[in-house]
């Protein structure tokens, strides 16, 4: 019996240990983001993401980093390069979290990206896909504010492309900033960004 205590006990520390060597090693690779180191950050969540075969937050954070260097990407190789790793794990993240709102939102996250740089080109082939990961996410998580913020901010953009009454996005942004003050994550290492971009978002709205 006290073999089987001790056991027991072993296996419980071992896992505690690796835990926390999980949530040290993210902590250390928000802090060298926070600190603009980006590409040590990354290569940090890589490690990561290597050593915790699991998690699916490493892979998304990998995808939120290249989705946030494409932004204003010009040369097309580039894009390519960096929306395709941010793709590749954020494919990993889905394997390893179905269903999972935050994903879904980064997901297209990234699409936009595509939208964002060549209108013509990927505007037709990812705009309904877009809208759909949103609606989707709305319904797994009516509450998320990420979820309220980004999918108004999608389709207030795409009115004002089509010369359509923005009014109604801008409630939702507003509704979302309120959601983001009393939002709590599921854990300290689950996302938290938005807020910023919301209040920007509401601020445009009264300009």
């Amino acid at each position: 019996m006290q073999k089987l205590i001790l056991i027991t006990i072993i296996l419980v520390s071992g896992f505690t240990s690796a835990q926390t060597n999980y949530e040290k090693g993210m902590e250390k690779a928000f802090a060298l983001w926070q600190d603009q180191k980006i590409d040590e950050a990354e290569n940090m969540f890589e490690r990561i993401s290597n050593a915790e075969s699991k998690e699916w937050l490493p892979h998304y954070y990998i995808a939120q980093i290249n989705s946030i260097k494409s932004w204003n990407i010009k040369d097309d190789n580039i894009l390519k390069a960096q929306l395709g790793k941010a793709q590749e794990h954020l494919n990993s993240a889905i394997s390893l979290s179905k269903e999972n709102p935050e994903i879904l939102v980064m997901q297209a996250q990234v699409l936009t990206n595509w939208v964002a740089f060549d209108g013509m080109t990927y505007g037709m082939k990812y705009s309904g896909k877009i809208t759909e990961l949103y609606s989707k996410a709305e319904k797994l998580s009516p509450n998320n504010p990420r979820v309220m913020y980004c999918k108004a901010e999608w389709a207030m953009n795409s009115a004002k492309y089509f010369g359509q009454d923005t009014t109604p996005y801008c409630d939702a942004i507003e509704k979302s900033i309120k959601l983001f003050t009393n939002f709590k994550p599921e854990s300290s290492l689950y996302p938290t960004w938005g807020k910023d971009r919301a209040e920007q978002g509401a601020k445009s709205c009264k300009e």
